[in-house]
Formats: structure tokens, C-alpha cells, sequence
């Protein structure tokens, strides 16, 4: 059954430990947040505090852990804190970590599990975001064996599958069912490594912090008890007795399958960084931070995808405008043949929508092109300018006195072409509100229901001599 409200803790508490690779001790608090605040870091050991928020547009690494950046500051390894938080179905967490490096914590979610139950969840009173899986989405390496697939479901669900050519390991298979199975049946399970990793890594400059407490070690085969004393040495840890072929630190798997839950572990961390929760079924075949955090990447862009058709502006033709061209020629200085809006269909404090018709007359198909006629695109750009000019010049009075200046456009697409025929449908946000003249405001130009020249624009209004 889906939570219908977003969640957030009771109460705050926290947590110390060691960094996986960076072998520095943290102090991590996670402390309740009001809705849609989703989950944010705060490194408190930074001047000013700076937030990381988990999106997957912030991932800047995934070596053996995800990375995230933003506002100049990052923090690594946090794929087991989101874990905690999707698998116990939270929605609001503030973060605050006084370090680079969340804690590993035993190497697996079980202590942040722990955490959570011990501080409370609350219910809070704004209806939780799901983004429903309409269309299997899907990300694939082929070169590495490699297929992440979302099916449409009406719950999340998780089916992982590994392989790395391990006698030891084999093939071994995981499942999550239900988010409420997370914490008996996943958190508790440890991230594990090779022996045959482990010097690399660490010349690497990574797992600093990493002991057999917080990591399962896995050996393929048998080696002399001379280089299980020079690894040892290495990491400077009491000498390790010998072992045959298994698992090194002789330690007891918490499940047969303990690897490929860990590997679960991590995909439901990383699909944390999508921004919502999920309904969806998914399958994957050797997961890694990498395609996890890929794949959070795809369901993001069909999250987007999903809004802006929500927000496709309807033209009605037989409607009354609001600006009539005559209107429309008065607050705007352009004339024949450079005046691209014919009318203005909607307006308020940040929004307008206007209307081109966009005919084989226009005086720009004699060069662009006479056998194959598209509307060029700076002049779809323009368009939007004149369009997002009216509404700049709504807040000024006698605005045709008042002429608007281009100062940047920026993330500029043009999606498909506009040929003879087509109506544009021109919609511009307001980014900001105006200061001291300049605007910013994000523009779409659509064709029916179809996005064809997307861009960010920054004007200057200035009144005229």
C-alpha cells in the first residue's frame, strides 16, 4: 500500500564514525525537515554551510561510492545514509555532517536504520510526490554486462542479479518485494571486497578507514600467510591468520546471498538521488554506482519530461485574447517584417503565453530555405524574447516608451523543425523577480504538444531616449 503523506523524523539524533576510504573520523545528524525539502546535506565544517542536495544532477563520482557536489562542497560515500532514508520511506531529511566522508558504520545500513527507528517518523501534512513508471526506461553497458531496467509497476520493487566470475561468490540473487521488507531484509547487509582489490585501493588513496569489521573480504584463492601479513602491515592491522579460499575475515555471512543485497543496498541508495519515490519494478543485471546513479539520471529526465507536458500551454483560436495584435503592437517597438507574436492568449505576474502563425508569406522562407522551408532558430529565440518582453514591460507604466536588450541566452535546444503551417505557442516563466531592470526567465516555444526551441533568457529593460 502507497504512504500518502511525506514523512520526516521525530526527532534528530546522531551518529560517529570513520569514513570508508577517506579514514576520517565524522559526527553525521539527521534532523527533521518540513516538506519537500527532500534530503540535503550540510557540511557544518565548511564556512558558510554549505547544502549538497541529493539529486543525481550533483553526482561527481562514483568510485567505489557515490559522490555528490554542489555549492563548491562534497560529500562521498552516501549511498548507505540514502538507503536508510528511501528504504524506511522518508521524504524530508536535513543532513548535517561535519566531514567529506559519510561514516561506514559497520558497512551497511543497519546502524542509520537503527538511527531512524530510534528517533521516530512522524507523518506530515502535504500529500507525498510518486513518479509512476509509464514506459520501461532503461540503461545498458554493454562492454561490462551491464542492464538497469524500470518496468511499470504499481509499488517499487527490486530484483538484482551478480556475477563477477567468482567461484567463491557464483551467481547470486537478490529481492526486495516491498520497501517495509528494507530493514529486516537488506539494511543489514555489508559491502564486501576481493582480497586482490585491496592493494590497489589502497595505493589508490582509498579505503583509509576500511578494516573487517565494515567490509567482507573475499578470497578467490589461497595465498601465503606472508602476504596476508604484508597487507595487513599495510593497513596496519593486527596480522591475519591463515586462510584457505572464502571469505577472509572468516565472519559468518549475515545471508547466503549477503553480496547481492549489498549490491540492492546500493542501487536503492543511489535511486534516492531521483527526488522521489518510485512505482516501478526494477531489474538489474551487475549494478554499480555508475549505472545506479545513470539510471536515477534517465528517470529524472522523464520526470521533467512528465512536468513540462503538464505545463503544455492549450491554444483556443476561437477564445478572446488577451493583446489582439494591435495590443500587442503597443507595448512592443517591432514592426514588419521583424514583429514574430500575433497575440497574447494568457498573462499574470509571472507567466505569459503568446501566439505566432507562422505562414509560407514570412519573408525569411525566400533564403532559409525556398526548397525546403524551417524557421530559423535564432528566430524562434527572438520570439521568445518579444513574448518574454511583454511580460517584463507589464510592471513598467507606459511600457512602449521602454525597449528590452538581450544580456545572455542560455541552454538554448531546439527540438524539432517549424515549417509553413505550424501555430507556435509561446511560453515564458518568470526565473526571478526583476532586479534594478534585469530578468531572467526560461522560455518554451511549442508546436501543439510538442517542445520545438526551449532557452534561458537575460534582459535588461531600459527606457527609451
Amino acid at each position: 500500500m502507497s504512504i500518502k503523506n511525506q514523512r520526516t523524523l521525530a526527532s534528530e539524533i546522531s551518529l560517529r564514525g570513520k569514513g570508508l576510504h577517506s579514514g576520517i573520523d565524522v559526527n553525521i545528524t539527521f534532523k527533521p525537515a518540513p516538506v519537500d525539502h527532500g534530503y540535503v546535506f550540510c557540511r557544518v565544517d565548511l564556512p558558510e554551510k554549505p547544502l549538497i542536495h541529493a539529486r543525481a544532477d550533483n553526482v561527481t563520482d562514483t568510485t567505489r561510492g557515490t559522490t555528490l557536489n554542489e555549492n563548491g562542497a562534497s560529500v562521498a560515500t552516501i549511498e548507505h545514509v540514502l538507503a536508510s532514508f528511501y528504504g524506511m520511506n522518508l521524504d524530508n531529511i536535513l543532513i548535517e555532517i561535519d566531514g567529506p566522508e559519510a561514516p561506514i558504520m559497520g558497512g551497511s545500513a543497519m546502524k542509520f536504520v537503527d538511527a531512524i527507528e530510534e528517533a521516530g517518523i512522524v507523518e506530515q501534512d502535504s500529500l507525498r510526490k510518486y513518479f509512476e513508471v509509464k514506459e520501461k526506461i532503461v540503461y545498458s553497458d554493454e562492454d561490462h554486462g551491464v542492464d538497469l531496467i524500470i518496468y511499470p509497476d504499481d509499488h517499487l520493487s527490486i530484483n538484482v542479479l551478480i556475477d563477477y566470475n567468482s567461484r567463491i561468490l557464483g551467481n547470486q540473487y537478490a529481492v526486495l518485494d516491498r520497501k517495509d521488507d528494507f530493514a529486516k531484509e537488506i539494511s543489514a547487509s555489508r559491502t564486501f571486497v576481493f582480497f586482490h582489490e585491496l592493494e590497489p585501493l589502497f595505493k589508490a588513496g582509498r579505503i583509509k578507514g576500511g578494516d573487517l569489521d565494515n567490509a567482507i573480504v573475499i578470497l578467490e584463492k589461497e595465498v601465503p600467510q606472508s602476504e596476508l601479513d604484508r597487507i595487513a602491515k599495510m593497513f596496519d592491522k593486527p596480522n591475519i591468520n591463515a586462510h584457505k579460499e572464502g571469505i577472509l575475515n572468516n565472519t559468518a555471512l549475515r545471508f547466503p546471498n549477503e553480496p547481492a543485497r549489498h549490491k540492492l543496498l546500493d542501487l536503492l541508495g543511489d535511486m534516492a538521488l531521483v527526488g522521489q519515490h518510485i512505482k516501478g519494478k526494477i531489474v538489474a543485471t551487475r549494478p554499480g554506482h555508475q549505472a545506479n546513479t545513470n539510471l536515477a539520471k534517465l528517470v529524472r529526465q522523464e520526470i521533467k519530461k512528465a512536468a513540462s507536458k503538464k505545463d503544455i500551454p492549450v491554444y483556443d483560436p476561437t477564445e478572446k485574447p488577451v493583446y489582439d495584435v494591435n495590443e500587442v503592437k503597443k507595448r512592443l517597438p517591432h514592426r514588419y517584417p521583424f514583429l514574430l507574436v500575433d497575440k497574447v492568449i494568457h498573462k499574470d505576474e509571472n507567466t505569459i503565453i503568446g501566439i505566432k502563425n507562422v505562414t509560407f508569406n514570412e519573408m525569411f522562407f525566400q533564403g532559409h530555405f525556398p526548397e525546403e522551408p524551417i524557421m530559423p532558430g535564432v528566430l524562434l529565440v527572438e520570439a521568445m524574447a518579444q513574448v518574454g518582453g511583454m511580460l517584463v514591460l507589464g510592471s513598467v507604466e507606459e511600457p512602449e516608451k521602454w525597449s528590452t536588450y538581450f544580456l545572455k541566452i542560455d541552454k538554448v535546444k531546439f527540438k524539432q523543425k517549424v515549417v509553413p503551417g505550424d501555430t507556435l505557442i509561446i511560453k515564458l516563466n518568470m526565473s526571478e523577480p526583476p532586479r534594478r531592470g534585469i530578468v531572467s526567465m526560461y522560455g518554451h516555444v511549442y508546436v501543439g504538444n510538442k517542445i520545438v526551441a526551449e532557452g534561458e533568457l537575460v534582459a535588461q529593460i531600459i527606457k527609451n531616449k
